[in-house]
């Protein structure tokens, strides 16, 4: 029936390597029921319950895309756009957190339209792939900042905004550890090496930073503190173009990116195209709905899903392991409790260095595609904002091929999304 239903002996593949493809991209990824709750805790959202929603939303998202797209693909909560969510929404923009996400459900929303519509790819790749890669990098940087931030390494100052925190103490010294401990692990290709560190670190806590433990297993906590609390009207009084685009694009180029590349490491592109590319969009869409319903930051494909891919999964019956494994982590809310913010730190740096990697792509040699990816990835955390970081890049983009006389080059997505950020900024404010 398996076979049969997933194609197996079509897609090269058996029951027993899907399942241990599956187990090794849950090994990979399930380091975000740790650091989810982390980051949307900050943003005043209630631990357990976002822990609660990150399991089901991953368990959900993942069998999804296994059951209707056949994808070997695991989704959950997105690095990034979670943070995104917390510190430049919540904490930054001072919007409630129910209102913040249901902008994520409005994200959500236009996504399917979008991928119903067969809209998407005349948005993806109208957008330059300077710009896309400068998205992502910001990102990664946002995301560095903010681990250092957590690990006590960088600390506020008045006369220099920011410098290094007191590196005697033993937060910022095991987070060093466990961020050492990470890379090197990672290095020599030992499964779930983000997890290990986290745990590591978690376990010297007890020794080192005055934590507590209460136990590993229990029953799952209450979901009822941010099920079904998304604040829509809230969403748009406090300003759509300013919340909703910018976790619109990130989502969209996340997504579609992360897809694809996937899906070439797996083989299973034909003629450089995903026969069921939009089944996968419409899963991870869906799923972005989901999650704004549960309780959490926008959901997204896992690049970790190279991993099972690496380990032999070719099909749906991989995601739907991954599934499986994260409805299983509801019973473990003692252990993820624990976790202080200086352990998910070094998890959320190895990540953000990791995403600086596409910076090769950037076509350096040409100012007018080099000086907006740039713009866009420093203005990022300088700003302490996402949203700023993608409407100046927008903008310097569109100028310069203005100026240069070279605006025919410009795809007619990259003039709107410039003229709305332009809008917001001279007329709204920024």
């Amino acid at each position: 029936m398996l076979d049969r239903f997933f194609k197996l002996t079509q897609s090269g593949t058996d029951v027993r390597t899907e399942l241990l493809a599956g187990l090794t991209t849950f090994l990979t990824m399930v380091y975000i029921i740790f650091v989810n709750p982390s980051i949307l805790g900050d943003a005043g959202m209630p631990k357990d319950s976002v822990f609660v929603a990150t399991c089901l939303v991953a368990a959900l998202g993942t069998a999804v895309m296994g059951l209707y797209a056949n994808y070997p693909i695991a989704m959950a909560p997105g690095m990034g756009l979670n943070a995104y969510f917390a510190y430049a929404v919540v904490l930054g923009m001072g919007i409630a957190w129910p209102a913040a996400l249901g902008a994520v459900f409005i994200s959500g929303c236009l996504f399917i339209l979008v991928s119903v519509l067969g809209l998407r790819g005349m948005i993806v790749n109208g957008i330059p792939t300077s710009m896309r890669v400068a998205i992502t990098v910001g990102l990664g940087m946002f995301l560095a900042l903010i681990a250092l931030k957590n690990a006590g390494i960088v600390v506020a100052n008045e006369p220099t905004l920011v410098k290094a925190g007191d590196l005697h103490k033993p937060q910022a010294i095991m987070a060093v550890v466990g961020f050492f401990a990470i890379v090197a692990l990672d290095r020599l290709r030992v499964r779930g090496a983000i997890l290990i560190g986290i745990v590591l670190v978690t376990v010297l806590s007890f020794f080192f930073g005055g934590n507590t433990y209460n136990g590993i297993f229990s029953a799952p906590p209450s979901i009822e503190p941010t099920l079904f609390k998304l604040d829509i009207a809230g969403a748009l009084s406090a300003g759509i173009l300013n919340i909703v685009l910018v976790f619109f694009l990130v989502e969209l180029f996340d997504a579609t990116g992360t897809l694809m590349g996937v899906a070439r490491r797996a083989g299973l592109l034909v003629e450089g195209k995903m026969d069921r590319l939009n089944k996968a969009l419409l899963a991870d869409s869906g799923a972005i709905v989901a999650g704004s319903l549960l309780g959490t930051s926008s959901t997204t494909a896992y690049l970790e899903s190279a991993s099972g891919v690496q380990a032999g999964g070719r099909t749906g019956l991989t995601a739907l392991t991954v599934a499986l494994l994260f409805l299983a982590c509801l019973f473990i809310a003692p252990l993820a409790a624990v976790v202080p913010p200086y352990a998910t730190a070094p998890a959320l740096l190895f990540v953000a260095c990791l995403m600086l990697s596409d910076l090769g792509e950037v076509e350096w040699g040409d100012s007018t595609e080099s000086i907006p990816a740039a713009v866009t990835a420093l203005t990022m955390p300088f700003t302490f904002s996402i949203a700023e970081g993608i409407a100046f890049g927008f903008i310097t983009y569109a100028v310069l091929k203005l100026l240069t006389g070279r605006a025919r080059e410009v795809a007619p997505v990259v003039w709107v999304i410039a003229a709305l950020f332009t809008f917001k900024i001279v007329w709204v404010g920024t």
